[in-house]
Order: C-alpha cells, then structure tokens, then sequence
C-alpha cells in the first residue's frame, strides 16, 4: 500500500504544529481559501473553496500507515476529499492525497460574534513565511478571502491551542500584511 498523502493549506503548512512525516511545498488547482465560521467551532477559521481558474500553495505531507484518525481528531470540522488530481508537487508517482474542507452547507461568514484569531493566523503565516518566504506569507494573504471578519488580537493570551512564539520581526512582517488587506482588528474585551 502506497502511503497517503494531505495538502495543508492553514495552520498544517506550520511544520511547528504537527509531526507528519515528508512534508513539501505543494500548489492545489481549482481551489481558494476563505474564513468561515460553522456551527461546529466558535471562532472563523480557514476552508477551501472551488474556485476554477485559481490556485493556493500549502504543504503535502505523509499519513503513516493510511492512519486518518488523529488529523481527522484534529480537522473535525471539516470533510476529507480526494485532491490528487489537483495537486502539483514533486513527489515520484500518484499518492493518494485529500485535502480538507468545511462543506459549504455548513459555511457562514465570520463576525464580530465569531472571529479570526489572531493567535491563529500568527501560526499560518508563520509556516508560510518558513516555506514560501515572505512572498509565500504575501501571497497567503493575497488569496484568501474573508478578511472583512474582524481579527481578535489574542496575542497576550492565546486561544488557539497550537499557537506559536513569534519574533518581533514577524510580529511587524504579519502585522503589515494583516492592515494591508484591510482587515479590522478587535481587543479581547470586544
């Protein structure tokens, strides 16, 4: 059995934030990321969306033993899809590779009531930063749609369970990228 793969689009190309196995620069076709909210999480968070003629970069990594269950634990919100055809990597071969998604049934657009978090889009533009460099981290920002959610700044007390510490100089690159798509932050106390 060929080992199975995942495009990571979020918080998953944040090598910092798992331990899958083979992880690597990959590009989805067809596809473009948002901030939803679902009635399954309290705060927005990252989906893909089709969107033909599009594409996002991210990160495929291995799934030892076809063993879904713990990232499945971890993107409960989410639907597991097939993606190889759509995926453009340097792996030998036709990995079977999914790529998750809230199913848009169940997608609503985040609010003051349900926001970004910051402690969150920290993580990913971390990982985009150390994979893609700041172009990677620009680009992020570029095709991601959503941005008229409010970003709670969640920075001294984080909620996101994977958060990760960010140097002063990321600190200002993530900052500069967050105001430059025009997105409105908001204080913990609203």
């Amino acid at each position: 059995m060929t080992t199975p793969y995942f495009f990571g689009y979020g918080s998953l190309v944040n090598t910092a934030t798992h331990d899958y196995h083979d992880p690597r620069p990959a590009r989805l076709s067809g596809w473009r990321r948002t901030w939803a909210h679902t009635d399954l999480r309290d705060v927005a968070f990252l989906t893909a969306v089709p969107a033909p003629g599009q594409a996002i970069d991210g990160l495929i990594a291995a799934v030892p033993g076809a063993d879904w269950e713990a990232l499945d634990q971890r993107e409960y919100a989410y639907e597991r899809l097939p993606a190889s055809g759509a995926i453009d990597h340097d792996l030998p071969g036709a990995p079977d590779i999914s790529v998750y998604a809230v199913p848009q049934a169940r997608q609503a657009p985040g609010s003051d009531r349900h926001p970004i978090l910051l402690s969150y889009l920290d993580v990913v533009l971390q990982g985009y930063l150390n994979v893609f460099g700041k172009e990677g981290a620009m680009a992020f920002m570029e095709t991601t749609d959503g941005w008229d959610a409010p970003v709670l700044d969640d920075r001294r007390s984080p909620i996101y369970p994977r958060h990760q510490i960010i140097t002063a100089e990321e600190r200002a690159l993530f900052d500069g990228l967050i105001d430059n798509v025009g997105a409105r932050r908001i204080g913990m106390d609203g």
